[in-house]
């Protein structure tokens, strides 16, 4: 028995089995490269769904884990840091937003963003008690908790975790005059992925997110936008939002990226006059802001500005956008997405896209499937063009 094997073997003894990954056992990685136990090469196009924009083990962001890591870790909430004040101060100049409220996971993010737009419509818009809405769109991934999955319309996200929360209306993506029909005077908020990646890195038409704003603004209703995936460089702009005109959300959700591929680091940026609304024992925990994710965070995004990593992602995306277009293969139905947030739709008469993943891995390249037939394309953003040009001969020669 190979070493990979045995190592699976003794995994899945003991490992609830609540996913199916590639037999691939990562040992360590450096930028886009990771190796597994047996010594094999393989090119990172997962990013750890766009956890690792800025690459594997960054010499900087490492070098602020360890700094702080010997010098302080945890505090909690219960007292002040020497760290979250300038990591928060950077991360609102990024998202041009007043204030943040930092977390650990991109599902404890999206909780945080719809405490607060309830929060808001009780005591702001005037809302009946318990009676808020929020409107959120059809193929939507914003999480696995049992509020988040409760208004997802993939039937096996939701399917055995029953009975499920109020309060939220689902419309099509793209569809803003569905939105405009839906929303009622207890509509607090609209939560939308600028790009759906989990759901097969769907874009929506030109202009939606515009007049999703212009919608809401009229309609006195917060609009959220969920960057988790789509934020930080992903799509050639520091946030995906930001590809159309006069769309700046009320509400922005970050993670991912954030933690720069080495800690979990989230965190909800709004105005002061929203976030302003929590008072104390309103909402915490006990990870969030801690002072080792505050150094981690800081340098994360210090990265991703001062190597203009969302410029290398426009560049590389449409350069590698450009090479998949020459591949002309049968087996190709679509490709879409933007900047190094890409997607390819696998013909259904061709196999389902993890059939595809699976050959990759065996020529030293990591995709993931998702939704049965699409294959997602997302590597760090510190991808070389010799590097792209090396994936376009493994994509041509597994889709010949």
């Amino acid at each position: 028995m190979t070493r990979t094997a045995d190592i699976i073997r003794q995994t899945e003894e003991v490992a609830a089995r609540n996913y199916a990954p590639l037999p691939v056992v990562i040992a360590r990685a450096e930028g886009v490269w990771a190796w597994d136990v047996e010594g094999r090469r393989y090119l990172d196009c997962v990013s750890a769904y766009s956890s690792l924009n800025q690459g594997h083990r960054h010499p900087k962001i490492v070098d602020a884990l360890v700094a702080q890591a010997n010098r302080l870790t945890l505090t909690s909430r219960a007292f002040h840091n020497d760290r979250m004040g300038t990591f928060l101060a950077r991360l609102c100049g990024l998202c041009e937003m007043d204030m943040a409220l930092p977390m650990n996971t991109g599902a404890e993010a999206v909780e945080t963003a719809i405490k607060l737009a309830r929060l808001w419509g009780y005591r702001s818009k005037g809302v009946r008690d318990d009676a808020a809405e929020i409107i959120v769109c059809r193929n939507n991934f914003h999480g696995r908790t049992t509020t988040l999955i409760g208004f997802s319309s993939e039937p096996q996200y939701r399917d055995g975790f029953g009975p499920y929360s109020a309060g939220f209306r689902l419309v099509d993506f793209g569809n803003a005059a569905e939105l405009a029909a839906a929303i009622t005077p207890n509509t607090v908020a609209f939560l939308v992925e600028p790009i759906q990646a989990e759901a097969g890195v769907r874009v929506p038409p030109g202009g939606y997110l515009t007049e999703a704003r212009r919608v809401c603004s009229a309609n006195e209703v917060l609009l959220i936008f969920d960057e988790i995936q789509t934020g930080l460089g992903r799509t050639g702009k520091p946030f995906a939002y930001q590809h159309e005109t006069d769309a700046k959300p009320d509400v922005l959700i970050v993670g991912k990226a954030l933690g720069g591929g080495v800690y979990p680091v989230s965190a909800v940026a709004s105005s002061e006059e929203l976030l302003g609304l929590f008072r104390p024992g309103d909402h915490g925990s006990t990870f969030g802001g801690n002072p080792l994710a505050a150094a981690v965070g800081e340098a994360a995004i210090a990265v991703i500005e001062d190597e203009a990593l969302p410029a290398r992602a426009a560049e590389l995306g449409a350069y590698l956008r450009a090479a998949l277009g020459k591949l002309r293969s049968p087996v190709i139905r679509e490709v879409r997405g933007r900047g190094l947030l890409l997607g390819i739709e696998i013909e259904p008469e061709a196999g389902t896209a993890r059939t595809y993943c699976s050959r990759l891995a065996e020529r030293g390249v990591l995709t993931k499937d998702t939704h049965v037939q699409v294959m997602r394309l997302t590597p760090p953003l510190t991808i070389e063009k010799r590097e792209i040009d090396w994936l376009v001969e493994q994509l041509a020669a597994v889709f010949s």
